[in-house]
């Protein structure tokens, strides 16, 4: 039986980082695809509203790419600017509010890959981020938004659990829909990291509540934002080559933004 601590998970960015940064190569080989297919000219400057600890951006640095970040959690940001100076990187994260930011200069592209935009309470606030990105982007720029939306027809995956390694340190992840309020737009869902180090095992338990989307839902959400039309969409498995078309039973999108 394990130790069971109630946290935040996000103030604990050493084991969000290896269990969300595990599968960073399949979206970091995704996104380059698509800016070569997407764009008409080179995509320089990256920008990650909600970046967390930079699991990609780091990547992107590393690649040549010039990269900055938002997120509201002050670890994660931490977490994230040390990573960038220890590889001799500057450290271009902030602490700072995904639906109420501006930048000193625009982006070539932005994208918020797995579901963080969900976090977004309102209508209100989810119209301000794409605002916020729209302002952020140069003309042409493109916005990467990857989220779950909730089906209209069909039964939905309401738990999923995954693991990751790092030398001695082990992590097992298992989130789960703890109850659904469509009228509300409200996702209430559970989350435990199950850690293993060489000198201790235990349990660290949170939730969250992710507003949810149909497909409908989030294309009168588009429609509010006429800076940003929808070019692309394509689901999880990140295979450039093949965009789909969203159904009934579509469940994972990442929508493809570009700046008018």
């Amino acid at each position: 039986m394990l130790d069971t601590l109630d946290a935040n998970l996000y103030d604990h960015p050493k084991y969000y980082d290896l269990i969300f940064g595990s599968d960073w190569k399949a979206e970091f080989d995704f996104l380059r695809a698509c800016f070569d297919k997407h764009s008409d000219r080179p995509i320089r400057r990256l920008f990650e509203p909600a970046c967390g600890t930079g699991r990609l951006l780091i990547k992107f640095a590393q690649a040549g790419y010039e990269i900055a970040g938002n997120d509201l959690n002050e670890q994660a940001v931490d977490f994230c600017n040390a990573r960038l100076s220890r590889h001799g990187f500057a450290p271009t994260a902030s602490v700072g509010d995904m639906s109420d930011f501006r930048v000193r200069r625009k982006f070539d592209a932005a994208f918020n890959m797995i579901n963080s935009f969900r976090h977004l309470p309102s209508e209100a606030t989810a119209e301000s981020h794409l605002r916020c990105v729209a302002d952020a982007l140069k003309t042409k720029g493109l916005y990467f938004l990857g989220l779950h939306l909730t089906p209209t027809q069909g039964e939905r995956v309401d738990e999923e659990s995954w693991s990751a390694r790092r030398g001695n340190l082990s992590v097992i992840s298992h989130m789960w829909s703890k109850g659904i309020d469509l009228k509300k737009r409200n996702e209430d869902l559970g989350m435990t990291f199950d850690i293993y180090t060489p000198t201790r095992q235990f349990r660290l338990v949170d939730h969250m509540n992710y507003r949810t989307y149909t497909s409908q839902q989030m294309n009168r959400l588009l429609a509010k934002v006429p800076q940003l039309e929808l070019i692309e969409t394509y689901d999880f498995v990140y295979e450039v080559d093949e965009p789909i078309r969203i159904g009934p039973k579509t469940e994972d999108v990442i929508f493809v933004l570009r700046k008018k």
